[in-house]
């Protein structure tokens, strides 16, 4: 294992920036555009704010020049009283401004947010399938909140420097142009290294977030439930620390060297900002001894030279932050540009309440275009009928139950229920009415009365307990502590293999669908909990059309239709006593696989 701090030279990788074009600045302002009525009140009290600001100079100059001269007390009195009642007013002004852009910046990380996990659920099985599940949280939490700061304080501040700095301009010109000249002739040493800078930070953003990434991905999948279990049992704890501890040390690596990028840079603008004062003192004092300014004027001079600095300053840090930031933003939109392959048609029409018959004719699937899994599939499946598929693994049986509810979409051909093509309907209409019953039933850490609800959220007290008295669930709910309040933990690890498949049998029930598709849960199950499982499937099959993935020769004798998958097609469909028959490929999953378990029937 490495020690210390792990060496990168990210900052040196040739890797391409991301053009700043207009349509890209124009999707970041978009997120301003429903709160307009906000900015322009931050806007206006960033103006005001700049007038105000360049009052205390002013009044300054008045109480060297004219108050002190004349030892007028009043006059001096009234300035200083002014003064404190400007800076007091500036005071209220910024907390204001602080408060409506922490506000807006806030709400607009709000709505990305709800954009994105909005988008996100609407993604098909494909993407899933692919992305990582850290790399999903990272782009979810900490790439949108790393670009909080560009619209809390980014686009404040380059407002209220450009403000500042074009009303500074113009009051020191007007008081004199040459000592304006003198103040200003250093103000390109603090923009010419942005950009260099810029782009060192920008690279090191986007390793950085890439990173944390893979950090993400390390705790998800090592201290799940799961992953525990899986780690315990396999004595891996030593080596996943040491990976996780490799990884956060590239993490902090990175982040030490993003923070520290133009160190040098900083310290030149802090230089000749103390410089730029010197130089005015030096030759405001010429001016002065040869009587053509006074020193009130240049104390006033000096201080509004400091509103002149500090917006240049911020203003090229802005340059580096944006920089920065669209390394952020790049990830971001590219989730936002993933393309969501299943979605309703502009015209898709409600699923009517349906009476359960499903087609698929010439139906052709791959995933991603690429191995075929499915090809010529066809087949007529009657209301009410249940269908037992079998075969081997990978044959494509749980791709064909995927493809009812349109989890995929079919590369070619098409599925119909009760006649109607399930691309012409919407996705809500033609989900409500499908239940599926998975072989690892998920449960949420809540109790069992809310993962009840997730079938039926208006479902009475009644209904479900009916609905787990059908799948012979209640009893056993009635001796735990707190009955259907038990909060069931991670995943459901506090129940065992068959409570938890009979919970989600129970909320199947209560969804109430007219389709059913059941990648069967017995083969992994005792005796007792099998029985049970049998017992509860009676009502959830009765009437309905059902696709069960059968791993069992009782579901497959008590199916009405067999159908064998092989090589990504329907091989043979019939009866038992048909398929037997035929002495093909059911006849030889019969002698391999089932025959063993009639003993147990």
């Amino acid at each position: 294992m490495r020690q210390g701090i792990v060496r990168l030279r990210y900052a040196n990788e040739k890797i391409e920036m991301p053009k700043v074009t207009k349509k890209m600045l124009a999707r970041i302002l978009g997120y301003f555009v429903p709160y307009w009525r906000r900015m322009l009140l931050v806007i206006g009290s960033i103006i005001v704010a700049s007038i105000l600001g360049l009052v205390p100079p002013v009044l300054i100059k008045n109480i060297i020049d004219k108050a002190l001269p004349q030892k007028d007390l009043k006059l001096l009195s009234l300035l200083i009283f002014v003064s404190i009642g400007v800076t007091i007013l500036l005071g209220l002004l910024q907390v204001a401004q602080s408060y409506l852009s922490i506000w807006i910046s806030k709400h607009i990380i709000l709505n990305m947010k709800n954009q994105m996990y909005a988008h996100l659920q609407h993604m098909s099985l494909n993407f899933y399938s692919a992305a990582k599940p850290g790399e999903i949280i990272t782009r979810m939490t900490s790439d949108i909140d790393g670009i909080e700061d560009i619209f809390n304080s980014t686009v404040v501040n380059a407002l209220s420097s450009v403000v500042v700095l074009s009303s500074t301009a113009l009051v020191l010109i007007t008081m004199n142009w040459k000592l304006a000249i003198v103040g200003m002739i250093i103000l390109p040493t603090f923009i010419i290294p942005t950009r260099k800078v810029g782009k060192v930070k920008w690279k090191i953003a986007t390793k950085s977030q890439e990173k944390i990434s893979e950090l993400n991905q390390i705790i998800q999948e090592t201290l799940s439930i799961s992953g525990v279990i899986l780690t315990k049992i396999f004595t891996k704890e030593k080596d996943e620390y040491e990976r996780f501890e490799q990884t956060n040390e590239e993490v902090i690596s990175l982040q030490i060297k993003e923070s520290v990028a133009g160190r040098w840079f900083r310290m030149t603008i802090t230089t000749f900002i103390s410089i730029g004062p010197m130089l005015i003192y030096f030759y405001g004092g010429y001016l002065f001894i040869k009587g053509e300014i006074s020193i009130g004027s240049i104390i006033a001079f000096v201080a509004l030279l400091g509103r002149l600095y500090l917006p240049v300053s911020q203003l090229s840090n802005i340059h580096i932050d944006i920089t920065r930031s669209l390394a952020l933003f790049q990830r971001i939109f590219e989730y936002f540009d993933q393309k969501q392959d299943i979605e309703d048609k502009r015209d898709a029409t409600s699923l009517e309440p349906i009476k359960g018959k499903v087609d698929f004719e010439k139906v052709y699937f791959s995933y991603n275009n690429m191995v075929q899994v499915l090809e010529d599939v066809n087949f007529s499946v009657k209301p009410g009928t249940m269908v037992a598929l079998v075969g081997s693994s990978g044959a494509g049986k749980t791709t064909i139950t995927n493809l009812i509810p349109r989890l995929y979409e079919v590369i070619k051909g098409s599925i119909k229920i009760d006649g109607k093509d399930i691309r012409d309907v919407t996705l809500e209409s033609l989900r409500n009415q499908i239940g599926i019953v998975m072989q690892e039933p998920y449960l949420f850490n809540d109790t069992i009365e809310e993962n009840l609800r997730y079938g039926k959220q208006d479902a009475t007290e009644e209904e479900i307990i009916k609905a787990c008295k059908a799948a012979y669930i209640h009893d056993f709910i009635m001796t735990l502590p707190d009955n259907y309040k038990t909060v069931v933990g991670n995943r459901g690890i506090k129940l065992s293999g068959g409570e938890k498949q009979r919970v989600s049998i129970a909320r199947v029930i209560l969804k109430n669908p007219r389709i059913i598709i059941l990648d069967e849960a017995t083969s992994s199950l005792d005796s007792v909990s099998e029985l049970y499982i049998q017992r509860a499937m009676v009502p959830l099959l009765r009437d309905r059309t059902s696709f069960v993935i059968a791993h069992r020769l009782s579901t497959v004798l008590a199916s009405d239709q067999i159908f064998v998958i092989a090589k990504g097609t329907v091989a043979e469909m019939g009866n038992h006593e048909e398929l037997l028959k035929k002495e093909g490929l059911y006849k030889q999953l019969y002698d391999t696989q089932f025959k063993s378990q009639i003993k147990s029937l």
